[in-house]
């Protein structure tokens, strides 16, 4: 018993490092274990975080506003599993987030992580902790309601975005008033804060989602590539590729380099995983960059896909002479929301390029 409470000593005295390192526990945690959207135990797990977050912040609310210092290691717990499964579901949504989009669409959400860790570190007192634990608390509700609801109604699009906050705006009203219940005084100091807090969150979860910052979650982009060629057989698929250099070569600008003899074909292939019973319309986009540097839309090819496989519906796309030059290929659903996108640069040659076959299961 003595070394619990040595323990739990030290974990007071250091507890605003420790609630830092809870949250990025949470996160690394949820970055190993998280699976398919679809599957229950993914929804059984964020359920599990979310009312054990929201039971959290409430019994330390309730505990701060009768003034209860009568259990300091109780305390230490209760902050320690906040953080923790705050910090797990924010970690399992930036899991999704990055999936379903391009690193350069996700970064308002990055942002907002690293928001969340500064936070962590200086908002210290009661009244703002139950502000900002509160409106994390909103934020996470608000995530999940965006995952869940495309998945529960199988289908992506306004109407799903539209139902989802709505909802988490409900269960987040009936949430607030056992908090009013639970230690009214303090709720009454900090209600003005966190309306004007979830009005901004829902505001700016909104403004992302219509200015098509917001990825199509729950769709993923789980492989893509130009080749030469490309066929179904069986139940896999053959291409024809070229050598390429390697996938983190284009974080640095380095594309592939495709070369085509005159009135050749190059195939866009791409894989996109959807949730089981989804059915929408994914985009193939070819853009040439003209000599002004800017973008022009060659063709734009749709194509209908169904969710459920493992790996994502595969199919592919073909531009008929392709002229040299800069291309990329967008991949994005029907409203021009981003999945992903292809980079790659045209070459002509009199001669066939050495080929290699793979086979993409």
């Amino acid at each position: 018993m003595q070394a619990i409470r040595t323990t739990l000593g030290w974990a007071r005295t250091h507890e605003r490092h420790l609630s830092a390192l809870a949250m990025a526990g949470g996160f690394a945690f949820d970055s190993y274990a998280f699976g398919r959207i679809d599957r229950p135990m993914t929804q059984a797990v964020f359920i599990l975080y979310l009312v054990v977050a929201g039971a959290c912040i409430a019994a330390l609310h309730q505990r701060e506003s009768r003034g209860d210092t009568s259990n300091p290691r109780l305390h230490t717990i209760l902050v320690a599993a906040t953080q923790f499964t705050l910090g797990a579901l924010l970690s399992g949504f930036c899991v999704f987030y990055i999936r379903s989009a391009s690193l350069g669409a996700s970064w308002p959400f990055l942002l907002f992580m690293a928001a969340i860790f500064i936070g962590n570190e200086y908002f210290r007192a009661y009244a703002s902790r139950l502000v900002f634990a509160s409106l994390l608390f909103f934020f996470s509700l608000y995530s999940y309601a965006i995952l869940l609801v495309p998945v529960a109604l199988s289908r992506i699009g306004a109407m799903s975005f539209l139902i989802s906050g709505a909802l988490a705006v409900i269960v987040f009203f009936f949430y607030m008033r056992a908090i009013a219940w639970l230690g009214r005084d303090r709720y009454k100091n900090a209600r003005n804060q966190i309306a004007a807090g979830m009005v901004m969150i829902t505001a700016l979860i909104n403004a992302f989602y219509f200015l098509k910052v917001f990825p199509p979650l729950p769709l993923v982009l789980t492989d893509a590539g130009i080749f030469h060629s490309a066929s179904r057989t069986g139940a896999d698929f053959q291409v024809a590729t070229e050598p390429q250099p390697p996938s983190w070569q284009a974080l640095f600008g380095i594309y592939p380099v495709v070369h085509v003899q005159s009135g050749a074909k190059l195939y866009l292939y791409s894989a996109i995983f959807a949730p089981r019973g989804l059915r929408t319309q994914i985009a193939h986009e070819w853009q040439w960059q003209d000599a002004r540097h800017d973008w022009a839309t060659q063709q734009r090819v749709l194509v209908p896909i169904a969710g459920g496989r493992e790996d994502g519906f595969r199919f592919y796309t073909v531009k008929t002479a392709p002229m040299p030059g800069q291309w990329r290929v967008n991949i994005a659903t029907l409203d021009g929301r981003a999945i992903g996108r292809v980079r790659f640069s045209v070459e002509q040659t009199p001669n066939p390029p050495p080929l290699a076959t793979r086979i993409l299961k």
